[in-house]
């Protein structure tokens, strides 16, 4: 599958946050992986964010300059029709990216929270379904950044 900047900036907010968590492990010591393997990963994800960054910048230049954007609309079949849609109202690509990261990160407690050993299966059966709401406003949200991209492309190409 090509990628779009909605499924790249994703990619990246994701990994922003695994490193932020990768980190809090070295420093806190709390982690089955030794200072050691904890500090190979942060380096493997540093290299990883850079190379998602750069393919950023070329994906928005290619973009810009041939005048198209690649679109990959999600097609999720599992959810409730309500489910689908319910994010907020956005008109900035900046504002998008903000709320899919913020929405990535209550996706990271929720699955943390999921795997947790001290809780009851129906409590679980509880997290997941405010895991498939998010995820669904997470694919939502990687649809709307990429919608409001081809709209300042076109713009930008009228110019």
């Amino acid at each position: 599958m090509a990628e779009t900047l909605g499924s790249l900036v994703d990619k990246l907010t994701i990994k922003n946050i695994r490193k932020f968590h990768l980190k809090e492990m070295l420093k806190n010591r709390k982690s089955e992986f030794s200072k050691e393997e904890l500090k190979i990963k942060i380096k493997t994800i540093n290299k990883q964010i850079k190379d998602l960054e750069e393919e950023i910048d070329v994906y928005v230049y290619s973009s810009y300059q041939t005048g198209k954007v690649f679109k990959d609309e999600k097609l999720k079949l599992y959810n409730p029709k309500s489910f689908i849609g319910s994010i907020p109202v956005l008109t900035n690509i900046g504002e998008a990216i903000s709320v899919l990261a913020q929405k990535n990160l209550e996706l990271w407690h929720l699955e943390d929270e999921a795997r947790r050993k001290d809780v009851t299966l129906s409590y679980v059966g509880k997290i997941k379904k405010k895991i498939d709401l998010a995820n669904q406003q997470r694919n939502d949200l990687i649809d709307r950044i990429d919608e409001l991209f081809e709209k300042v492309v076109i713009a930008l190409n009228k110019k």
